[in-house]
């Protein structure tokens, strides 16, 4: 698994920069693409994919210790639809 540390990294060396410059990058483009989310807005990334908000509708459910209903209230989660490119990429 990549984390944080691994990809900044990667960076440095694949734009031959230091460790610092590379991580203040990929902290903005985090940052970029958290506020776009966070207007509503999506973020589409060519050949990689495109980050949305879903709205997810208020329902019902039951508590499973006591089986009372119990209110679930709307909430908005993020999602990610890979691009065609990184399909091929992670199916070849």
């Amino acid at each position: 698994m990549t984390n944080k540390a691994e990809l900044i990294d990667a960076v440095a060396e694949a734009t031959e920069s230091s460790k610092a410059h590379a991580g203040a990058a990929l902290d903005a483009v985090i940052a970029a693409i958290s506020d776009a989310l966070q207007k509503g807005d999506e973020v589409r990334l060519v050949g990689f994919g495109t980050f949305s908000v879903k709205t997810r509708a208020a329902g019902k459910g039951r508590n499973p210790a006591t089986g009372k209903e119990i209110n679930i209230p709307a909430s908005k989660s993020v999602r990610f639809k890979p691009g065609a490119q990184l399909k091929d990429m992670v199916n070849k």
